[in-house]
């Protein structure tokens, strides 16, 4: 059964294909294009220049020098295009063109005084236009749009360099979140591991046994947060475990959104629920986890987590193997 057939027959809307996905950001770009002045730029920047004037300028401005094969390959030009450009640029006195001293054959490009004051200018006026969109913005929605943008570098490949700062933080779950909890991992172990909804119930379960407990002196969560959005979680429980014969607090669905991994969300969250253990009077931590978490365990490795089981299932309909592991303080 394909997936477009099985979402019929289930009465779900089933995953975009590749046309309906073309057809949305091309949508975008057309509406973004617009919000931004693209198409009468000179108009919405309140300057004499084009856009494709304004991204020549944009190039320059970020250094010394330019040789043009580096500016065709940065502004995706053809030759006779960008010839055509820098010559308009040259005749207004924004730039002077000089023969390379390494290879005469070829030309290096850099920005006279008026060229910078004109690259200050398109910048503040940029800045406005832009500024002028996120400032009916509140907070917590341009949280979620910056959020929303580094997706999109991430998942399209754009380059954009990451935060010098990790940007989250753990705090307790929001009104909700539980339920986010939830449906994030079903959502993710279907998509990356084939696992069915017995998964989701058996967090669902957790879940809800934690939330009916209400013993905060026992147990806790956490919710890692960047950007104003949710993107991971742990639990520490009491399910009556024990480690030779003594208390031990269970620890319980570690998630990292992908988009956040490699901040250390994982080692934070896993540390935070070992910490608060120790806090709270147990001699020691188990966990259960699956042999394909790859990434899980190697962080249960560095806190000193012991895996002392192994154990082949098909719980969530595949083949898996379940480990127990143990940390003992």
């Amino acid at each position: 059964m394909t997936e477009s057939t099985m979402a019929a027959a289930t009465g779900t809307p089933g995953p975009p294909s590749t046309a309906e996905a073309v057809r949305r950001i091309r949508e975008f770009n057309r509406d973004y294009v617009r919000l931004v002045g693209a198409y009468d730029y000179a108009r919405r920047t309140g300057t004499p220049y084009s856009l494709p004037e304004a991204r020549l300028i944009y190039e320059l401005a970020g250094g010394g020098r330019a040789r043009t094969t580096e500016l065709r390959r940065a502004l995706d030009m053809d030759a006779g295009q960008l010839s055509r450009l820098l010559a308009q640029a040259e005749a207004a006195g924004l730039l002077v063109r000089e023969r390379d001293p390494a290879d005469s054959r070829r030309q290096l490009v850099s920005l006279t005084g008026a060229g910078r004051e004109a690259a200050a200018l398109l910048d503040a006026r940029s800045s406005e236009v832009i500024g002028e969109q996120i400032a009916r913005l509140p907070s917590a929605d341009r949280e979620r749009l910056l959020a929303a943008l580094d997706t999109v570098a991430g998942l399209l490949g754009l380059g954009r360099r990451p935060s010098p700062e990790p940007g989250f933080r753990l705090r307790p779950p929001k009104t909700g979140e539980l339920g986010w909890v939830i449906e994030r991992h079903a959502v993710r172990y279907a998509d990356a591991y084939g696992f069915d909804a017995a998964f989701e119930a058996l967090v669902a379960d957790a879940v809800a046994r934690f939330a009916a407990a209400r013993e905060p002196a026992r147990q806790s969560c956490w919710i890692a947060e960047r950007a104003g959005e949710p993107v991971g979680s742990v639990f520490c429980v009491d399910e009556g475990d024990t480690l030779d014969g003594r208390p031990a607090a269970r620890l319980r669905l570690l998630l990292v959104e992908p988009a956040a991994r490699g901040l250390g969300i994982g080692q934070a969250l896993v540390g935070e629920a070992v910490a608060f253990a120790r806090a709270a009077g147990y001699h020691g931590m188990v966990l259960w986890t699956n042999e394909v978490l790859a990434s899980a365990r190697r962080i249960y490795q560095a806190m000193g987590f012991t895996m002392v089981a192994s154990t082949p299932h098909t719980k969530f309909g595949v083949p898996a193997n379940g480990e127990d592991w143990e940390l003992r303080f």
